[in-house]
């Protein structure tokens, strides 16, 4: 997924530039800047009085929790305070920061190495590729040592309870497979291949001796199987069956070792928890009684207490499990919100504070762009450890979204976040749709929302359309295949709801999305465009034939589960048929397209070919490309520049007056 946030950097004008796989010559006429890192064509200039409060709105900040030392004394959070995100150590609740990595890139997934005080790991890519590498930082003498090669994908890293070993998943032997490997987390000479794999596979936990590993074989969303690994022999013993296909998200060791805590819908239409004997092969529900989806969990260090979240509309319920009892509670005093990240303190070390209570996890929510906290079981008690800054704004003042639903095509209920302007209206509409397509609508901060919603009373809908997660895998499946264009009908359900509202203006609605999104927000001008003012497509899809051929390999298989295949005849027509780029001449809603040149997900070519057909039927498209970008924009520069164009292309079209 991609993230939005933003910060005014001014291209200066200059001639039409010329930049290797850039994108397609200028237009006749078209507006054209660049910079070193930036090529935007048919955009105008920002003016500054969208500037002028705009600015505050990107100003906002947020913090994330990364990592809790073993005695629960200090955190790694990563935070923006320049152009990228970076690790800062906090030794205490609402203590100062101190930055520990100063790259040019962007750093997230630190942590400290078990055992080792002064001694952290981080991911980095460059230029949003996303061949990620894994470093170690010795936090006395400031030198970082390379684990990984510094050319493949590397993810998901997980050290051995007593930090002696790293393992993690790579595509170095072949450039498509993820293998896993295993080294002692000192030196990337260390490292030995443990896995040698077929497809995705993800290491998961290490038995609490150290001696086996639990890892993932990930098909799609909704088929994925279980392994134990033995590390000294590379033996595979597998935990769930063939069939039926089913997803297994989480997954980690019992603290004995003996048994597993898997979430899992193989029995249900949800994810549930469930406690695993492998070598009896029985599984024992734990949240038979929960009617939503089990999503993060976590074991305290002495395995007494397993922390998990379920989500709920969009929100998530966190709850304390008593694994003696097999009883589960609502923990107290938790805002409502979303929790991401959660992790127990190990428990030890001299004068650990918690020994084996303390609960770290980041909290965001409709109000908040992200804290870092730590939770006692115990005391119940919540600590923030951060309070990140608002841009001067009044964060009460914030607009929460209400749920709602509207019926669609074939008579289901499809949730939708709706963000209401103050005022009686009718007021201009965005449709904000999210991507993956197995993504979902959540309740998250996001500062264009709030500036569209407060500063020019344009309400904004973010539906979950029939494929998003969270509602059950039978929803989840209901976009495959042949019935892709389903979700794009019940993007026309939703215009059909908008013009049943009398605080809403049917007349003028734009929409934006990124990835799938962006795939949606041009079906959704190609069905309905005379419906829809504006479009803005982020990194999307234009046309899944080229979509599949292009991106990196180690995705494509993935992908053909969600999409289809494109190697079967039928299936490559029927892909053809419903691209957005083979139906040009049915957009006619003004549209602005923004794509990073090293996306290896959705490829620049995705973004190049849809703006070169849209103005061969003479049409205007504001178009942007950052070179040291990926999928999305994580650097502030790009991120402001994306966002003011965005507001500023919304204003234009939806407040300015229609087509």
């Amino acid at each position: 997924m991609w993230n939005l946030s933003l910060g005014i950097v001014l291209l200066a004008g200059c001639a039409c530039p010329r930049v290797d796989k850039a994108g397609p010559a200028c237009p006749r006429g078209a507006a054209d800047r660049g910079s070193a890192e930036v090529l935007l064509q048919g955009a105008p200039a920002i003016p500054k009085s969208l500037t002028a409060r705009l600015k505050q709105y990107l100003a906002i900040r947020s913090a994330n929790c990364n990592s809790l030392s073993d005695d629960g004394k200090a955190m790694l959070i990563t935070a923006r305070f320049g152009q990228t995100s970076q690790v800062h150590l906090v030794r205490q609740p609402m203590g100062a920061r101190t930055q520990l990595t100063f790259e040019h890139e962007p750093v997230g997934s630190a942590s400290f190495v078990p055992g080792q005080t002064r001694h952290i790991t981080f991911l980095s890519d460059v230029g949003g590729n996303e061949r990620y590498q894994i470093s170690r930082l010795n936090l006395d003498t400031g030198h970082a040592t390379l684990l990984t090669d510094g050319k493949s994908r590397h993810r998901s890293y997980r050290w051995s309870s007593d930090g002696t070993r790293i393992a993690y998943n790579s595509n170095s032997r072949n450039g498509r497979d993820m293998d896993i490997w295993v080294g002692d987390g000192k030196t990337a000479a260390s490292a030995k291949l443990l896995v040698k794999a077929k497809g995705s596979w993800t290491a998961k936990d290490w038995s609490p001796d150290g001696k086996r590993l639990l890892v993932s074989e990930y098909r799609s969303i909704n088929e994925s199987l279980l392994h134990v690994v033995d590390v000294a022999t590379s033996r595979l013993t597998s935990v769930t069956p063939q069939t039926p296909r089913a997803s297994y998200r989480r997954a980690i060791f019992a603290h004995s070792g003996g048994r597993l805590y898997v979430t899992t819908d193989r029995f249900g239409d949800k994810i549930e928890l469930y406690e695993v004997d492998p070598a009896s092969n029985k599984w024992i529900p734990l949240t038979r009684d929960i009617p939503w989806n089990v999503e993060r969990l976590t074991l305290s260090a002495d395995g007494r207490t397993l922390a998990f979240t379920t989500n709920e509309e969009g929100y998530s319920m966190l709850r304390l499990l008593d694994t003696h009892t097999r009883r589960h509670r609502t923990a107290k005093n938790v805002p409502r919100g979303i929790l991401s990240q959660l992790q127990f303190a190990r428990g030890v070390g001299q004068g650990a504070a918690h020994p084996a209570g303390l609960l770290g996890f980041t909290l965001r929510g409709p109000t908040r762009a992200g804290d870092a906290c730590t939770y006692d079981v115990r005391t119940a008690r919540l600590t923030f450890w951060t309070a990140s800054e608002a841009g001067g704004l009044n964060r009460a003042k914030f607009i929460k979204p209400t749920l709602m639903r509207y019926k669609t095509f074939d008579g289901r209920s499809i949730p939708c976040f709706y963000y209401r302007p103050a005022g009686a209206g009718p007021h201009p509409v965005v449709l904000y749709i999210h991507g993956g397509p197995e993504s979902q609508a959540r309740p998250y901060f996001r500062a264009f929302v709030q500036y569209l919603v407060r500063e020019r009373s344009i309400a904004v809908l973010q539906p979950n359309v029939r494929g998003s997660d969270g509602y059950g895998k039978k929803y989840l499946l209901l976009d495959n295949g042949y019935k892709r264009e389903d979700s794009v009908k019940d993007i026309g359900a939703l215009l059909d709801w908008v013009k049943s509202q009398k605080a809403l203006d049917a007349s003028r609605v734009g929409v934006v999305g990124g990835s799938y999104g962006g795939y949606m927000v041009l079906a959704a001008l190609m069905h309905y465009g005379a419906r829809i003012v504006a479009g803005v497509e982020i990194v999307g899809i234009s046309n899944f034939v080229t979509f599949l051929k292009n991106t990196k390999a180690y995705r494509r298989n993935l992908r053909r589960a969600e999409y289809g295949d494109e190697r079967d005849s039928k299936m490559r027509a029927f892909l053809e048929k419903i691209s957005p780029n083979n139906n040009v001449s049915k957009i006619r809603s003004a549209l602005f397209v923004a794509q990073g040149a090293n996306d290896p997900r959705v490829p620049l070519s995705e973004a190049e070919q849809i703006v070169e057909a849209v103005r061969k039927q003479g049409r205007d498209v504001w178009y942007m490309v950052a070179k040291n970008e990926g999928h999305g924009f994580r650097k502030r520069s790009n991120r402001d520049l994306f966002y003011s164009l965005m507001i500023l292309f919304f204003e234009k079209h939806l407040t300015q007056g229609s087509r």
